[in-house]
């Protein structure tokens, strides 16, 4: 598994979770886990890349995953949000981290941004926030 982006937000704690194993406090996915950030000099990034079953990507540089550094058949899940703006029009755009139109061509499975992980994220906000009012009023 490989992990792009070391955020306190996203990265890391991904990366906290997938390496964990039940000797830990909490249960995850007793998984090998490889990290890279923006600062991993390019042709390092594409070696530990094409190695990679899974990429989560959340790194917030666009198409900072391209084809060219995807495995054939593995599976890419894209967390980042980033705007660009059309020089030409003038509009902004929601992207993600990767190249998702080449990228999905090579990936057994990929997350579109927008539409992708950001609903789950909302979904599991508002149950989180259900449980927690529960246990107030119980």
């Amino acid at each position: 598994m490989l992990v792009a982006g070391r955020s306190k937000n996203v990265g890391m704690p991904i990366s906290m979770l997938l390496h964990t194993d039940e000797e830990h406090e909490r249960l995850g996915g007793a998984a090998t886990v490889t990290i890279v950030h923006r600062y991993t000099l390019k042709e390092q990034l594409k070696i530990h890349t094409q190695l990679a079953d899974v990429i989560i990507v959340a790194a917030g540089i666009p198409k900072l995953i391209t084809s060219d550094r995807v495995k054939e058949g593995a599976a890419v899940i894209d967390v980042g949000i980033n705007y660009i703006r059309n020089p030409m029009t003038g509009k902004t755009k929601l992207v993600g981290d990767m190249d998702f139109e080449a990228v999905k061509k090579k990936a057994s499975f990929i997350t579109p941004v927008p539409g992708g992980v950001g609903p789950m994220t909302v979904t599991m906000l508002l149950k989180n926030t259900l449980l927690a009012a529960k246990k107030i009023i119980y």
